[in-house]
């Protein structure tokens, strides 16, 4: 023993000061410079832990050879097997014969004939890397010559062949991978896809990230028969409590694509703006409020929808409507008061001219919070917005209104059933702006509209637990009743015409947001059933109105509102039913339906749904039923086991008696890989000359194959092959 401690000592100051080197072993000899160890070798270099069977060490040339069942380990990095190793501890220099190194975090693996290694670079020659069980890879990548960076973690290979089993896929000069999770530019995984009408798709994203707060990925595309496009999003971090990205997109059509199409625009392009700040007071301008203040920019402005419908080939998570909305909100909040400010503006992406869209810039807001007087028996709050309503062409307006509601509580009966008196103080007031773009002047004069109506209102509460359950019943009765309303150019010259439905789309109507109040009391019930571990299990709520006004172009003095039921049941722990339903009694239908079922349980995730909707429109002097909307969405998602798993969604809209949606799909998982096929049908919209047109029913069909973990940062939809497309009217 005082041999072997003695000789790893010596070793240890031969070699060098500042590189400790311990060796280990059940047997240590020395013949002349060389000392050998035989029998379960254990050698501790730097961060390396390095056994085998036997060593050499020459202490001349300052070379360590080991022999038989070689493992090398760095930390939590990766580990290397071998049947030679020769290390260099002068020269840092490192040979393997063969080779086979795992990066444990990534569990890559690369085997090859030979590796060797000048200080962190590791040149490894004829072989192969993978990330499935080495024994039978499910995929391989086989190359002439690799190198691998053990500082940087990063592999890069050349002249590769993938092989899938023993099939050839694909052969590539060069493959670059990162086995860490660091941020750092190059080219990310290309996406493909071909199509009967655009042609060969082939989009390649370059990624950028040169510093921590920022990183840029540049997104060039080409559809061989359509044109070219390229799309980019800049990410950034500018601070602790802010951050933000911009995304830019431009697309060119070929000339016979953009006449064939009859498209409006040959060339597409927009942008999208999003940033977050959470104390942007404080921040920006050194002031020491204790209260909260934020703000959030969302804006959106292209040239058509098209350069929303581009911007990727995946139809599924690129979803695209017939309106955007851009917004800028700023608030400061305290505990006594809220200041906001929000920005809106509208575009209408199946029209050429948003010119006469009515845009918010913007609505400024003070809001007082309550405030209670007499022992929380008396309260009120103050509630002021004033919008400037502006459009390019055409009348605008500046309205302004202010909201005052004050209450009387009390409680008798040992607090059973709570009286309340609420009444309100609402005024509004617009002055118009750009009349001078139009004829008549005298459509919008400068007006104002106040009121006062009260609500009186009684409800309970009561609870009682048993043995398995606890139940809440709820019970209120309320009244409402107009005290006063006067109202005076504008409001007074436009309300019999403006409060019809069938005149709702009157331009001049645009302005009239103001409703008169009738004489209401409503009755609600509602009920809650909550288990013994305290999950709601089941909520239901029932209200009906009846209207009292002398107003009312009816038979009768009386009306019922619509009766509302209302439900949720959770049947058991994975099935949940919710009912929704509105019933206008004088037309003796429904107004309202909806309903959903939702399961989720033994591998099942299933959701259906439907939604019944008739506004009952005026036409002359009977009611029609259009327009009205019935839409139906359903999906399926079943997973077999850990490695099969299916899907199906599907949605159609009744009204117009057209699939919106369809997909079907399969996909199977392994450690080490995915494979699936999906079909997919998608409806969306298009801006074309020709109006009878407003939108392309696409269908593709989506391969996924993922390489894990090559693939995994990047997605799985890496090829598509899509269908000639068909259009739909109006």
């Amino acid at each position: 023993m005082f041999k072997y401690l003695l000789l790893t000592a010596l070793l240890t100051n031969i070699i060098f000061a500042s590189d400790k080197v311990e060796i280990f072993a059940s047997d240590i000899h020395t013949e002349n410079d060389i000392l050998y160890a035989e029998g379960e070798v254990s050698v501790v270099y730097k961060d390396y832990y390095i056994s085998a069977k036997r060593a050499k060490y020459n202490k001349l040339s300052s070379n360590l050879e080991l022999f038989e069942n070689i493992r090398i380990t760095q930390g939590d990095n990766y580990k290397i097997l071998g049947e030679y190793a020769s290390i260099n501890i002068e020269n840092k220099e490192r040979e393997f014969k063969p080779f086979y190194m795992l990066e444990k975090q990534s569990k890559v693996w690369i085997s090859a004939e030979e590796a060797r290694t000048l200080d962190k670079n590791v040149s490894v020659s004829s072989g192969m890397v993978s990330g499935c069980n080495p024994n039978k890879p499910l995929w391989k990548l086989e190359f002439s010559s690799s190198e691998y960076n053990e500082q940087s973690k990063w592999l890069s290979t050349y002249n590769n062949r993938l092989y899938i089993y023993d099939i050839p896929i694909l052969y590539t000069p060069y493959f670059g991978y990162s086995l860490d999770r660091k941020r750092r530019s190059g080219l990310l995984y290309p996406a493909f896809g071909i199509s009967s009408d655009e042609g060969v798709y082939l989009e390649q994203p370059i990624f950028i990230a040169e510093q921590n707060w920022w990183d840029l990925e540049l997104k060039p595309q080409i559809r061989s028969k359509r044109g070219n496009g390229i799309y980019s999003e800049l990410r950034f971090v500018d601070s602790a409590v802010s951050k933000g990205s911009l995304t830019l997109g431009y697309f060119k059509e070929k000339e016979d694509y953009f006449q064939e199409s009859n498209l409006v625009n040959k060339e597409h392009f927009g942008f999208d703006f999003y940033y977050d700040n959470s104390n942007f007071l404080n921040q920006w301008f050194g002031t020491g409020f204790e209260g909260q203040s934020a703000m959030h920019i969302d804006l959106h402005n292209m040239s058509d929808v098209d350069y929303i419908n581009l911007s990727s080939n995946d139809t599924i998570t690129n979803a695209t409507d017939q309106q955007t909305l851009s917004r800028i909100n700023m608030f400061y909040n305290n505990e006594d008061d809220y200041i906001g400010s929000y920005l809106k503006y509208y575009q209408y992406l199946n029209i050429d001219d948003n010119s006469d869209t009515l845009q918010q810039l913007p609505t400024l807001h003070l809001h007082h919070y309550l405030e209670t007087l007499f022992d929380k028996h008396l309260l009120y709050n103050l509630d002021i917005k004033s919008t400037n309503i502006q459009r390019q062409e055409g009348v605008g307006a500046i309205q302004s209104e202010i909201n005052v509601p004050v209450t009387l509580q009390t409680s008798i009966f040992d607090d059973y059933i709570n009286l309340s008196y609420k009444t309100f103080f609402y005024g509004q007031l617009s002055n118009f702006t750009g009349l001078e773009d139009i004829n008549n002047t005298n459509d919008y004069l400068d007006g104002y509209f106040a009121k006062n109506y009260n609500v009186a209102q009684a409800s309970t509460s009561l609870t009682k637990a048993y043995t398995d359950f606890t139940h809440v019943v709820n019970l209120a009765t309320k009244y409402t009743f107009l005290g006063a309303d006067t109202k005076d150019g504008y409001y007074e010259d436009f309300e019999e015409y403006c409060s019809k439905s069938e005149n709702e789309d009157d331009a001049r109507c645009d302005f009239y947001n103001v409703s008169d109040t009738v004489n209401d009391f409503k009755i609600e019930f509602s009920q809650y059933i909550y288990d013994e571990s305290g999950v709601q299990r089941l909520y239901h709520k029932l209200s009906q109105s009846v209207i009292y006004n002398d107003t009312l172009e009816s038979k009768n003095d009386n009306e019922l509102g619509e009766l509302e039921n209302e439900l949720s049941y959770q049947v058991f722990d994975s099935l949940n039913f919710y009912n929704n339903t509105f019933y206008n009694h004088d037309e003796k239908d429904f107004s309202k339906v909806y309903n959903s079922l939702t399961y989720n349980g033994q591998g099942i995730k299933s959701s259906i749904s439907f939604r019944y909707e008739n506004n009952f429109h005026i036409e002359g002097e009977t009611y029609s039923s259009e327009p009205y909307s019935k839409y139906l969405t359903s999906s399926l998602a079943y997973k077999y086991d850990k490695h099969y798993s299916y899907k199906i969604v599907y949605n159609y809209d009744y009204q117009i008696n057209q699939k919106k949606h369809l997909e079907v799909g399969f996909l199977y998982q392994k450690r080490c890989w995915d494979f699936g096929i999906k079909y997919v049908e998608d409806n969306r919209p298009v801006l074309t000359n020709d109006s009878q047109y407003n939108s392309v029913y696409d269908r593709y069909v989506y391969f996924t194959i993922l390489l894990k973990p090559f693939m995994e940062q990047r997605g799985a939809d890496n090829f598509s092959y899509k269908l000639p497309a068909t259009y739909k009217g109006l």
